[in-house]
């Protein structure tokens, strides 16, 4: 069998519900096999791997990086254990597909990618969304320029939790707050359309009881003076829908952290209009990615490259700067 024909080996940090979510995708994946869950809980693992056909479980994750037929480990924990995860997996040899956000922040973000490319093992951020096929035809269209130089981008992302000062979404030592659990969509977003980072970013927050910031507002101004208006919340209902202005007409991508649809609008002309009718949650297109990535022998998806992720988590820095938010870990 070619390399590009051999079955990847996937292992799961973490038992949650996006694990959950990503493991029911991969088995639609050509050329994946889910082969072992690793979780805090044997009991936990084995009840996850029954559910979605894993071969082994474990109750540490340390045994599923002794694993020799686990190639690439989705790492779908919380955000403050990312950085120690992906290092722990790459000096283990595996490849790793690490839930967004990345890490906590773009020192620890730089640490991964170091350790990637110093040990030649693929890494990749699992910001699904740029892998749907409707954000994949809104990047062809912005390729082809139909919609003339793009201005300005609107996207916001936000919902109530309500108050549960318990809970992960508000707690500080988790990593909650609205900037690293919603708003790393729209700033991602606003990367992939731009292809570059803000040379300014605004910013407002409002910073909750927990320390957390519930819900902010971004402003980033580039070359050119081309803009983006950035939402995000998670204690206040928002609409989910992302604009790409241009000086030719816009792209509307309604609820656009879930992709199903796209809507191009050519000043003068009838609008064009994409949608996926999918069944399944979404997580397969970036889990083909990575396998057909490792198939190949790539290193890095061109889609979502590790210097951009890094990049991202240094806007994410410089926006929450004025607020003096500080997570514990740092």
């Amino acid at each position: 069998m070619s390399q590009e024909q051999r079955k990847i080996g996937w292992g799961i940090l973490g038992a949650g519900g996006i694990s959950s979510a990503f493991a029911k995708d991969l088995k639609l994946v050509e050329g994946a096999e889910l082969t072992a869950v690793a979780a805090r809980s044997a009991d936990t693992a084995e009840a996850f791997a029954a559910q979605y056909g894993a071969a082994r479980s474990y109750g540490s994750y340390e045994e599923l990086l002794q694993d020799p037929d686990v190639d690439v480990v989705y790492i779908g924990t919380l955000h403050p254990w990312h950085e120690k995860q992906a290092i722990a997996c790459l000096e283990a040899g595996k490849a790793v597909l690490c839930e967004k956000p990345f890490t906590m922040n773009a020192a620890e973000a730089r640490n991964v990618v170091r350790v990637a490319r110093e040990k030649k093992l693929f890494a990749m951020e699992a910001m699904w969304t740029r892998f749907l096929p409707p954000i994949v035809q809104v990047r062809e269209w912005l390729k082809q320029e139909l919609i003339g130089e793009v201005q300005l981008v609107k996207a916001d992302f936000g919902f109530d939790v309500g108050w549960q000062p318990e809970g992960r979404l508000l707690n500080k030592e988790l990593g909650g707050g609205a900037l690293l659990d919603a708003g790393i969509y729209p700033v991602s977003f606003a990367s992939m359309v731009f292809g570059e980072q803000p040379t300014k970013v605004m910013s407002s927050a409002v910073i909750g009881e927990t320390g957390v910031d519930e819900r902010f507002s971004l402003l980033l101004e580039y070359a050119g003076g081309r803009t983006a208006a950035l939402n995000g919340a998670v204690r206040l209902n928002l609409q989910k829908d992302a604009y790409i202005y241009g000086t030719k007409g816009y792209i509307l991508v309604p609820d656009f952290l879930f992709g199903r649809e796209a809507h191009l609008h050519i000043n003068g002309e009838e609008a064009q209009h994409v949608s996926d009718d999918r069944t399944y949650a979404g997580y397969r297109h970036e889990a083909q990615e990575v396998t057909d990535c490792l198939r190949s022998g790539r290193l890095e998806s061109e889609i979502m490259p590790l210097d951009e992720t890094v990049r991202i988590m240094e806007t994410l820095d410089r926006a929450r700067a004025p607020w003096g938010l500080v997570y514990p870990t740092e």
